[in-house]
């Protein structure tokens, strides 16, 4: 399965337009001063203004930036919606979200999520008294089962941040509709290159833009996106009045990068599915977890509901940190970091990284054990790519039969040695009988 068909999207100018001509033409933004074919850096805080009282369309860039306009209509086109809003980070957008819960609202999120998701939800949230039950969400009836009559929200990730696991969307979005509960999906794994969530029936979608959507590890940024104006109008409030606004700067390399994301997704997946077939192959990888082998699970959802199968490989070493150690100082092309999503390949141990906030228990009880790597495959070349893990894994496995050749030593040992205290007591026994 490929991701060059191009669903169509809607977007100010190109209705009905490929997703990678959206990607490209679908802010609309016309230069009146010089015609540019990029968007400009409007590099301000302020702007003059012409008469007192009478509000112009830009007065200071907490509230509004022609870049940051700009943006946020390509966002938005891009997810095939009205409204978009670009925040400072990831976090920010989740954060401008949950800004309009109060104290007695609940949300039902699922249990495998990334972990600053859940450090705000129970170290921030939690304490001004909303209430968060984290279920399995591959299973619909775990949502429902989930859902009170405080419910406000229901937070999805598909895929799931580290398992990959994947949630109906559909399915889940239809429970909370019935039961007057927004649903959020986080699409930063899939991108709109591969999933619309609105077109799914969800509510709203966030992302780190800092991952895919900008592409090259060089910006931080988040987004809020919907059709719903009577959803957008808080989140624009609270947008304004928090300030975790991007920059200027920061607006125009996410643009830049929404250019050409149609493009590295595609080569992101192709490089992701060879990188989990060999992985599927080594002996010392104990499970891998990939949408699109056919083992996964919900491979036969992931057809149904994406385009692809995204470019996250996740695998297990064991349960041993010292195998992840070992597997890491064989690695030269993979860099040992946190983020995904950029050109550049990073690996990234989610126990100690990502998810460090996640308390153990509940980490483990998850399946998030300590063995377990995150993969970001990038776009080089994919059999360098899976020579470097070979290195890596290679150590891996030496290590693995140099403990199993000691272990199995010792045994001969221990059976030669009882062997012959055996033998030297049968002998004692037949000269004292």
């Amino acid at each position: 399965m490929r991701i060059s068909d191009n669903k169509t999207v809607r977007a100010a100018g190109v209705s009905g337009a490929a997703f990678d001509t959206v990607a490209i033409h679908g802010c609309a933004f016309d230069d009146p001063l010089s015609g540019s074919v990029n968007v400009p850096v409007y590099q301000t805080a302020t702007y003059g203004q012409k008469e007192v009282g009478v509000a112009p369309a830009y007065c200071y860039s907490r509230t509004g930036n022609p870049t940051r306009t700009a943006l946020e209509r390509q966002l938005a086109a891009l997810e095939g919606a009205e409204c978009g809003l670009a925040f400072a980070s990831g976090m920010a957008a989740i954060n401008n979200v949950l800004n309009v819960l109060q104290s007695g609202d609940h949300v039902v999120a699922g249990q495998d999520l990334y972990g600053g998701a859940y450090r705000i939800f129970t170290k921030l949230y939690a304490k001004f008294g909303v209430t968060f039950t984290f279920v399995d969400t591959t299973d619909p009836a775990n949502v429902a089962g989930a859902i009170t009559r405080r419910t406000r929200l229901l937070w999805l990730e598909s895929p799931s941040n580290p398992l990959l696991r994947l949630t109906d969307i559909e399915a889940c979005a239809g429970i909370a509709r019935r039961a007057g509960v927004v649903t959020v999906v986080d699409n930063t794994f899939a991108t709109p290159v591969l999933q619309r969530p609105l077109d799914l029936g969800a509510d709203v979608v966030v992302h780190s833009t800092t991952k895919y959507l900008a592409g090259h590890s060089d910006v931080l940024g988040g987004a809020v996106i919907t059709r719903d104006a009577e959803l957008h109008e808080p989140f624009k409030f609270f947008q304004n009045a928090v300030g975790a606004v991007p920059g200027p700067q920061d607006c125009f390399l996410v643009l830049r990068g929404l250019r050409t994301v149609g493009l590295r997704v595609e080569r992101h997946c192709l490089n992701a599915r060879r990188v989990a077939e060999f992985l599927s192959a080594h002996p010392a990888v104990k499970r891998v977890y990939y949408p699109g082998l056919t083992s996964h699970p919900q491979y036969a959802l992931a057809r149904r509901q994406q385009r692809d199968f995204g470019g996250v490989v996740s695998f297990e070493l064991g349960d041993d940190v010292e195998a992840v150690k070992r597997f890491g100082s064989g690695c030269r092309l993979w860099t040992l970091a946190e983020s995904l999503g950029g050109v550049k390949s990073l690996w990234c141990h989610p126990p100690t990284m990502t998810h460090a906030s996640v308390e153990p228990e509940v980490r483990r009880g998850n399946g998030i054990r300590d063995g377990l790597i995150r993969l970001s495959v990038g776009i080089e070349a994919a059999d360098d790519l899976i020579a470097d893990l070979a290195e890596g894994l290679d150590r891996v496995a030496s290590a693995q039969a140099f403990v199993a050749h000691q272990e199995s030593g010792s045994c001969v040992s221990r059976v030669r040695r009882e062997g012959a205290e055996l033998e030297e007591a049968c002998v004692a026994g037949e000269v004292s009988g």
